[in-house]
């Protein structure tokens, strides 16, 4: 699985079970990098994408039920029941530190090896950095 998800400049991923912050950028982004394919998602994650192209298919428990290879896009954590599974991590990072109260619960350094980092302009963040690991 390809998981997708967004953290602030202190891993922070959401705050009183919201996500922290959105960006119509990181949509754009997930849906060139889903090339027309299906993007595994929350209904409460499926909200934001209002894309007419977007391709979405929903489930509480995304993580369990998306196949190899799949596209999923997390905003909440726990993620670390699905290490295993998890081939390829791309985190789209916040030019800024937002409150938390729930973090990415995977160990970058350990588990993955960073393979390309990029910046690029948001709609509401100056600079977005997406940083793409591999298992």
């Amino acid at each position: 699985m390809i998981l997708a998800l967004c953290a602030d400049k202190k891993n922070g991923m959401a705050f009183h079970q919201r996500r922290q912050s959105l960006d119509r950028a990181v949509r754009a982004d997930l849906l060139t990098m889903a090339a027309g394919g299906p993007i595994w998602m929350t209904p409460y994650s499926a909200r934001q994408f209002i894309e007419p192209d977007a391709v979405l298919r929903l489930s509480e428990t995304p993580l369990s039920q998306a196949g190899p290879g799949a596209l999923c896009f997390a905003e909440f954590p726990p993620l670390a029941p699905a290490l295993e599974r998890i081939k390829r991590l791309v985190l789209y990072r916040w030019d800024r530190i937002y409150p938390a109260d729930q973090r990415l619960d995977l160990d970058l350094a350990r588990d993955f090896r960073l393979v390309s980092v990029q910046d690029f302009a948001g709609h509401a963040h100056e600079i977005i950095t997406k940083e793409v690991y591999q298992r």
